[in-house]
């Protein structure tokens, strides 16, 4: 049962991550600004980190939970980065 909430939980979060990411793009094409692309990876990153997690969890039956919640929490971890230059450089 657990397993099947931390999978719902993981794709919503992924459909909302990626929804962020097409709304990044969209507004980095309609205004060039380099901090929406920015954005918009940040955001990538994110998803991918979750995404990667919840995959990789189920593929090795949930074995090396502490390499997991690495790789989740490194590349949620740049993301975030990324989101925090975007919103100090958006006025640049």
């Amino acid at each position: 049962m657990i397993e099947l909430l931390y999978a719902i939980s993981t794709l919503v979060f992924v459909v909302a991550g990626l929804t962020m990411v097409g709304m990044a793009m969209r507004a980095y094409v309609q205004t060039s600004r380099d901090a929406m692309l920015h954005l918009s990876l940040g955001f990538a990153l994110a998803v991918a980190g979750a995404a990667a997690t919840m995959i990789s969890a189920f593929v090795n039956n949930f074995e090396g939970v502490r390499s997991l919640l690495l790789v989740n929490s490194g590349l949620t971890t740049f993301g975030f980065l990324f989101v925090m230059y975007s919103l100090v450089a958006y006025d640049s």
